[in-house]
């Protein structure tokens, strides 16, 4: 039995694309109506892993897909994937340009596109669906989408160019597994969360731990936490080797200068 991959649908989405590289196409794919329906789909056990986009090298961190991370209980992440986007804009057969008045899309992927859209069709509505492939479902007359040019659908036509604004556009993916079953036992980075003491010099604290320890970070966001005004959970990437005694004791002594602290993957 191949293993299954839950991720966002519909088919021609960039998250299955990614879980068909992370299966090398032998996998089973389980397209889910949204990022929390895939990782539900793992916890449930009607899928072996969940992937999820994570960090999008324009717009940054996908922060819906963070606060899904934020719990001790959230999967695992036990590999990442940097996927290429090229964004495109897809009409029906036949249908002109200066007839289109609405542009769904993703809201990334309609952000991601702001500059080519205000200048071609700066009357449009742009319309936010689940993905760029949900898109192709509002198709008309009047309408277009935005999805990648990996799509191929019969009487659909894409734009012969990628209509980003900055045509180096990565989305960073994570596989994930459920955290009883992840066990890795070497990494080149770690990737956890972390609560501040809330009290001054708490972050810098932090930090230093890595930067006594020569371990460097790959990055670090915040997000508020949601029932706590004014405070805020970190997000943050080393380069490290988890089987190495300097990164785990590095990890340890982070924890003791926080009042929450889990690690989301080793990958």
């Amino acid at each position: 039995m191949s293993a299954r991959y839950s991720c966002l649908g519909p088919k021609g989405s960039y998250s299955e694309l990614a879980a068909l590289r992370f299966s090398g196409g032998e996998g089973e794919i389980v397209l889910c109506p949204d990022f929390y329906a895939a990782v539900s789909a793992l916890q449930k056990g009607e899928a072996d892993f969940a992937v999820l986009p994570i960090e999008n090298s324009i717009q940054g961190g996908v922060l819906k897909n963070l606060d899904l991370l934020e719990r001790p209980d959230a999967p695992f992440a036990v590999e990442e994937l940097v996927l290429a986007i090229d964004h495109r804009l897809a009409t029906l057969e036949g249908v002109s340009c200066d007839a289109i008045e609405r542009i769904y899309s993703h809201e990334q992927a309609i952000g991601q596109c702001a500059e080519y859209l205000h200048a071609h069709f700066p009357n449009a509505k742009l319309l936010y669906t689940r993905s760029t492939a949900e898109s192709l479902e509002k198709l008309d007359a009047h309408s277009a989408g935005i999805v990648g040019a990996h799509v191929k659908t019969q009487g659909v036509v894409l734009s012969k160019e990628n209509i980003a604004d900055e045509k180096r556009n990565f989305t960073r993916f994570l596989r994930l597994v459920r955290r009883e079953e992840a066990h890795p036992k070497r990494s080149e980075k770690v990737f956890f969360c972390a609560t501040c003491k809330h009290r001054p010099g708490s972050l810098y604290e932090l930090l230093g731990v890595f930067a006594r320890s020569g371990i460097n970070l790959t990055r670090i966001e915040s997000r508020p936490i949601r029932d706590v005004f004014g405070e805020y959970r970190f997000f943050i990437e080393i380069d490290g080797d988890i089987a190495r005694e300097e990164v785990v004791s590095a990890l340890k002594e982070a924890e003791e200068f926080c009042r929450q602290f889990h690690i989301i993957g080793a990958y």
